[in-house]
Formats: C-alpha cells, sequence, structure tokens
C-alpha cells in the first residue's frame, strides 16, 4: 500500500496489538489501507511534516486509531494536537487502550475523542472489536 493511500492510521507500540489489530481488519478486507505507526512523534510526523505543515497523506484518513500509553508523544498530546488544529479536528480519533481509568476517559472526551474503547483481552473479542469500528469508520460514517 502507498502510505499516501491510507484510510486508518493505526497508532499502537506493541507490536502484538498491531498485529492483532491488523489481522481482525484483514479478514474483513480493510488492512490494506491502514497505515501503521508506533509512537506519538511518529503519529504527528505522518500527520503533520516535520515543519507542522499539513501532510498530503493525512487527507485521505477516515479514522485514526490511537493507543494512550505511548513512547515519546502520549495519546493524550496527540489527540490534543490533532483537536486543537483546524485541519485535522474533524479526522475521527478513537482511542483503543488498555485503560479503563475515569481520569483518562474524561480526559479524552474533554480532548474531543470520538470514542474511547477499552481492548478486550479475550482473541476472539479483540478482533471482532477492532473489526466492527474498522468496518463503522470506512464504510458506515459519512465524513465532514
Amino acid at each position: 500500500m502507498n502510505y499516501k493511500d491510507a484510510e486508518i492510521l493505526l497508532v499502537e507500540d506493541n507490536p502484538h496489538d498491531v498485529e492483532l489489530t491488523l489481522r481482525s481488519l484483514q479478514k474483513h478486507n480493510l488492512a490494506n489501507r491502514v497505515q501503521v505507526v508506533k509512537d506519538g512523534a511518529e503519529a504527528l510526523d505522518f500527520i503533520f511534516n516535520t515543519t507542522g505543515s499539513f501532510a498530503e497523506q493525512a487527507n485521505h484518513l477516515k479514522v485514526i486509531l490511537l493507543d494512550l500509553k505511548l513512547p515519546k508523544v502520549s495519546g493524550l498530546e496527540v489527540l490534543q494536537r490533532l483537536k486543537d488544529d483546524e485541519r485535522t479536528r474533524t479526522i475521527p480519533v478513537v482511542v483503543l487502550t488498555s485503560s479503563h481509568e475515569d481520569r483518562d476517559i474524561e480526559e479524552c472526551y474533554r480532548l474531543g475523542v470520538n470514542s474511547y474503547v477499552v481492548k478486550p483481552v479475550e482473541f476472539e473479542s479483540f478482533a471482532k472489536t477492532v473489526a466492527e469500528m474498522g468496518f463503522y469508520w470506512l464504510l458506515v460514517n459519512k465524513p465532514a
């Protein structure tokens, strides 16, 4: 896949979770539209060039699946930067995390997250959740 054609940006530092996410999207023919980055700094660089200008590839994004606990730049910082910028504010962001702490949930919604999903521990539940999210954001949701 050409990274400029990505419709899903997966921001995840855990290789196991990346593999499970891609496998469940692939099962539903959605994996060829995914760009994976492993930390918050890479996510911001993918969306905004290092100069701070809006990157061409971000124009095609239909959803960002964002982990909270990331190296270099936290998921909360990435979310805040996306929702503070007029050019990226309307890109849907789904926090996909293992944290079910109230303070994380409240902070994400305060910053403008579109959905907050706690990663199911069991593989089949995880796969089903990811597939349903991919289907919804790519095929059902009508973007702005």
